[in-house]
C-alpha cells in the first residue's frame, strides 16, 4: 500500500512498538523516533526492539528510524505520540519545528504533569495545534496481544472525521478493528482514568480481595469515570462503549496490565519506588492519579471520586493501603 500521508511514531516503548507493527501492515514507510540509539542500532540489525515486545519482527526497509525528534517531525504529516506523559515535555524541549501544521494523535493515555492537562489539550494550549488537528488512539488493546496478532479493537477520536479515518485506515488490519469517534476529550480522559482504576484493582488483589469485590470495584469505577468526564467535558456519550468501559475492563483485569501489576505490588507491601524499579516500565496511572485528584480537588468534587482519592492517598500520602481500602469498601455499592 502506497502511503497516502507520511506518518511518524514518537516513542520506543511497548505500545509504540505495537503501533509500528500495525502501521507496517499497511504503509510502505513509517518514521520512528526513539532517543535510545542503541535500540535503533539493534532494530536495524536484528529487526526487533530489544527492550519491548521483542517477538515483533519488522521489515526494516519500511522503517525510517531516527534519534532526532526534529527529523522525525519534519518528515511527517501525521505524528503519533507514544512517549510517557511524565517525560513528554522533556522530549518536546528539543523540538525546534512548529507543530501548527501537523496532525497530532496521542496514544499516551496520561496527563502531562507540568501543566495538568491531557495530552491533546497540552498540544493545543502550548504548541498551538488546532483541535481539528488533534486526535486520540484508545483501546481496549494491549501491546502484547497485538504482538500475538489476537483480535483487538481501537477507537480513533478526532473532531475531523477524515483525519480520524486516515489513522484508522493506516492501522486497521486482519487482527485490528477500528472505530471512529468525535469525543476527543472524553476518550482521552477515559484512557487516563482507567489506568488509575487498574491500580486500584491491583491494590485490591494484592490485599487479598477476591473476584466478588473486584466486580463491585469495576462497577463503581465506570460510574465514577462517567461523573468525572461529565464534569470536565459535558457532552453526549455512552460510557458503555468499548473506548470507555471496554478499555477499563481490559486494563483492570488483564495479566498484561502494567498498572494493575503496579497496584498489585503496592497491595503486597512494595513501596512506590521499589515497585517502579522492579517493573522497569512506566505505570501511567501513578502520575495520572495525582493529576486527577488535583483536578477534582480544584473543582471541589472530591466526594464524587472515592476510588481516585484512595489511590492518591496510598501512592502520594503514604497512607496504609489496607486501612484506606477498608474505608473505600464502605463508600462503594
Amino acid at each position: 500500500m502506497k502511503n497516502a500521508v507520511k506518518v511518524a511514531v514518537l516513542g520506543g516503548g511497548s505500545w509504540a512498538t505495537a503501533i509500528m507493527k500495525m502501521l507496517c501492515e499497511n504503509l510502505d514507510e513509517v518514521g520512528w523516533y526513539m532517543r535510545n540509539k542503541t535500540a535503533i542500532a539493534h532494530i536495524e540489525k536484528e529487526k526487533h526492539n530489544p527492550n519491548y515486545i521483542s517477538a515483533v519482527e519488522f521489515d526494516t526497509s519500511k522503517l525510517k528510524l531516527t534519534s532526532d525528534i526534529n527529523e522525525a517531525v519534519s518528515n511527517a504529516d501525521y505524528l503519533i505520540f507514544v512517549i510517557p506523559s511524565a517525560f513528554l515535555e522533556t522530549e518536546l524541549k528539543a523540538l525546534n519545528i512548529s507543530l501548527e501544521n501537523k496532525v497530532v494523535f496521542s496514544a499516551i493515555k496520561g496527563i502531562v504533569p507540568e501543566t495538568g492537562l491531557i495530552v491533546g489539550e497540552h498540544f493545543h494550549t502550548n504548541y498551538n495545534v488546532p483541535f481539528e488537528n488533534i486526535g486520540v488512539i484508545t483501546g481496549p488493546c494491549h501491546a502484547e496481544e497485538v504482538a500475538l496478532e489476537r483480535l483487538s479493537y481501537l477507537t480513533i477520536a478526532c473532531r475531523d472525521s477524515k483525519k480520524a479515518e486516515v489513522v484508522a485506515n493506516s492501522i486497521a488490519c486482519e487482527y485490528i478493528n477500528t472505530k471512529i469517534s468525535d469525543d476527543i476529550i472524553g476518550s482521552e480522559y477515559a484512557a487516563v482514568l482507567k489506568n488509575i482504576y487498574a491500580i486500584a484493582a491491583g491494590i485490591a488483589h494484592g490485599l487479598g480481595y477476591g473476584d466478588n469485590f473486584q466486580s463491585v470495584l469495576m462497577s463503581n469505577a465506570i460510574r465514577e469515570m462517567k461523573r468525572f468526564i461529565k464534569r470536565v467535558h459535558n457532552t453526549k456519550r455512552n460510557v458503555n462503549n468499548s473506548a470507555y468501559l471496554g478499555d477499563l475492563l481490559v486494563t483492570g483485569y488483564s495479566v498484561f496490565s502494567r498498572n494493575r501489576m503496579f497496584g498489585n505490588m503496592i497491595g503486597k507491601g512494595y513501596t512506590v519506588k521499589s515497585a517502579m524499579m522492579e517493573m522497569n516500565m512506566v505505570a501511567e496511572g501513578y502520575y495520572a492519579s495525582k493529576s486527577a485528584y488535583l483536578i477534582m480537588d480544584k473543582l471541589k468534587r472530591k466526594s464524587k471520586t472515592p476510588i481516585i482519592n484512595a489511590v492518591y492517598e496510598v501512592l502520594y500520602e503514604g497512607k496504609d493501603a489496607r486501612k484506606t481500602f477498608k474505608k473505600l469498601t464502605e463508600k462503594l455499592d
